[in-house]
């Protein structure tokens, strides 16, 4: 599976606060990635090396917050003190999932400060929100190179993910085979700090070295 995004969640009110200091951090500058309607939320971006991205997204005084999936998820996260939400991977066709999980996938949608107005489909953020080990899955609507992680990369990438969990639980949730739930970013899993476990650390290779985000 390739590794689309991690989602990074943030307090409405520490939303630039939380880009500035990651950007700090690693090197670069996010961007505006503006306002998901129907999830009631809004993100910042920033392109990585080898088409992957990093969002840090706030929920919205907005009903869809409390009503979708995601913005609830977000939410949750946001009042529990922020933090890691989650990671994503790509998948080529949704059939598969929709009829294992018995439900269709979501449309998500998202227009840019610029006005491009990207589409996608995504499942699995119920099974995030009961056990945050479990990545979710999205289908990009769009050309390639409007993608989040295709416009204006850096030369930052994601090299490993500390997730606190269950290697068989993500693997079986996933359909991978080989023990290895990403193509070319390494999984370390640790012991859960309490109960609900989740993505705990992602390092990122930068100019400057070898950053742990946690």
């Amino acid at each position: 599976m390739r590794l689309d995004h991690l989602s990074y969640a943030a307090p409405t009110d520490h939303l630039a606060d939380v880009v500035q200091r990651l950007g700090s951090r690693l090197g670069a500058g996010f961007t505006d990635g503006g306002v998901h309607p129907r999830f009631g939320t809004r993100n910042f971006v920033l392109p990585l090396a080898g088409g992957t991205y990093l969002e840090v997204v706030a929920a919205l005084d907005h009903p869809a917050a409390d009503s979708a999936p995601f913005g609830r998820a977000v939410k949750q996260r946001a009042d529990d003190g922020g933090g890691w939400l989650g990671w994503v991977v790509e998948v080529p066709e949704m059939a598969t999932l929709e009829s294992r999980l018995g439900r269709e996938a979501v449309d998500g949608h998202r227009r840019r400060p610029d006005g491009y107005d990207l589409h996608w489909k995504q499942i699995g953020v119920n099974e995030l929100l009961e056990d945050p080990q479990l990545p979710y899955f999205i289908l990009w609507e769009c050309e390639l190179e409007q993608r989040p992680g295709y416009g204006n990369g850096t030369e930052i990438s994601i090299t490993k993910l500390e997730i606190a969990g269950d290697s068989s639980v993500v693997n079986d949730w996933l359909g991978s085979l080989n023990g290895d739930p990403l193509d070319d970013v390494e999984v370390e899993w640790v012991t859960p700090r309490d109960e609900t476990g989740g993505l705990v650390a992602a390092h990122f290779a930068t100019p400057n070295g070898i950053v742990r985000v946690d």
